[in-house]
């Protein structure tokens, strides 16, 4: 496969921009090799700088559960351009955004615009602290909640912990008030609850764990946050940027039947292009000002071509709710797939899924949580991933990291993905 327009790319892009990109994981530090530079896409496919085509599994992150350039979506941000691109003014779209959402989504009566997941996570917190009057909150280990300094810390020792700055930049001030716990286990949580009780604003938590691979929750764990946080009167916020709208029209929460008391959205409800958004009940939201006291504002926040990617996509998405049997269908045909080819070869790793998102994790053991996700051969992923790669297949460029199925892979590009695979792992193997 010819690369030499990527290369030649990044090695521009290295002296302009830090580590020649503008989000670490497309460094593909992790899985070896240059990144791809990408020109175009349509449908199920990416289309790199030296005309090579791949099958998108990653699919921005998540947001284009159509495909790429869908022409519904393409036509609503036309339209859109034609009026400004920025108002610096409240617009039409922003009410109905807001309308549209919480007819989707039964646990939120109220909502506000920002313009990105880590926007929607930081306001989040601070709501919960303005409107509990408790700083400290509770995140759970290898759940990304974006780059805000709160959220970038790591586990100590221990089970559960204060935390402990992750980063170079984050003092240990901004940190000291977030306290950490294992995905998917409710007894340590009980433990930090007890340690700090009347002092926990929130659970943050992603319903369904998209940045350690992806991970979804026990049978009972999101009940069981429910009732304690009811029962020790934290609030429940979930983080959905990943799976708000991806798993059901109202997101995980509707998909597994436990409502939050304050959500977060991305990807999706921008349809590729910088939106988040935050909501929760009347009597939460009304203290964000200008109604109430907790300040939080952005100037591009409710972005009219934004919105109309979004809303684009919603709209189809809202209408149509046979889409979600459909991609789950697909995801399940792919992991049924390679699930029949670990077993021809003998190969004992494991894959989870739910809905239209996935993950293969090069490890025997069950993953629930990030620890035992850490148990991954990293050397054996990073050779996949460039053996796919090399036959036209776009994985994420992290062993931690879900995958997410559009709309637009069919049957054609299902049989290409598995034989992909099976000549992949029957060639690392042998090199063994």
């Amino acid at each position: 496969m010819n690369t030499q327009n990527s290369k030649a790319l990044f090695e521009l892009a290295n002296t302009l921009i830090p580590g020649g990109v503008n989000s670490p994981v497309r460094a593909f530090k992790s899985v070896g090799g240059d990144p791809i530079f990408m020109s175009w896409a349509k449908g199920a496919y990416l289309y790199d700088e030296d005309n090579n085509h791949y099958i998108d599994l990653i699919n921005s992150w998540g947001p284009m559960i159509l495909g790429h350039a869908n022409e519904e979506v393409e036509k609503a941000v036309f339209d859109a351009v034609k009026s400004s691109p920025s108002f610096g003014a409240p617009g039409r779209r922003e009410v109905e955004m807001a309308e549209l959402i919480i007819e989707m989504v039964p646990s939120i009566e109220k909502i506000r615009m920002v313009n990105s997941g880590t926007e929607a996570t930081m306001s989040a917190i601070r709501l919960a602290r303005g409107y509990t009057g408790k700083n400290k909150f509770i995140k759970f280990e290898g759940c990304y909640h974006g780059h805000g300094d709160a959220f970038l810390v790591a586990a100590g020792s221990g089970a559960a912990t204060l935390g402990v700055p992750d980063s170079p930049g984050v003092t240990k001030g901004t940190s000291s008030d977030t306290l950490l716990a294992p995905y998917n286990d409710l007894s340590v949580l009980d433990r930090i609850i007890a340690e700090n009780e009347n002092e926990i604003c929130a659970v943050i938590v992603e319903p369904v764990a998209g940045n350690m691979g992806c991970v979804p929750p026990n049978d009972d764990f999101l009940k069981g946050l429910r009732s304690r946080c009811n029962a020790h009167q934290i609030l429940l916020i979930f983080d959905e940027v990943m799976t708000g709208f991806r798993l059901s029209p109202a997101g995980a929460q509707g998909l597994l039947g436990v409502q939050p008391d304050i959500t977060t959205f991305g990807k999706i409800i921008g349809g590729g292009l910088p939106v988040g958004a935050y909501g929760g009940s009347r009597e939460i939201m009304n203290n964000i000002a200008p109604e109430g006291p907790i300040y939080q504002a952005g100037t591009l926040s409710g972005n009219p071509v934004a919105l109309a990617a979004g809303m684009a996509i919603l709209k189809k998405l809202n209408g149509h709710p046979e889409i979600y049997k459909e991609v789950e269908q697909t995801t399940r045909q792919i992991t049924a797939g390679i699930s029949k080819i670990l077993s021809d070869q003998g190969l004992k790793y494991t894959i989870n899924q739910i809905g239209s998102m996935y993950s293969l994790f090069f490890t025997d053991q069950k993953v629930t949580n990030f620890q035992k996700a850490k148990t991954t051969n990293i050397q054996l992923f990073g050779a996949y991933f460039r053996g796919m790669l090399s036959r036209g297949i776009y994985l994420a460029p992290s062993q931690f990291e879900s995958l997410f199925i559009s709309v637009a892979i069919q049957t054609a590009e299902v049989d290409l993905i598995l034989k992909a695979t099976d000549e992949v792992l029957l060639e690392i193997h042998e090199k063994e």
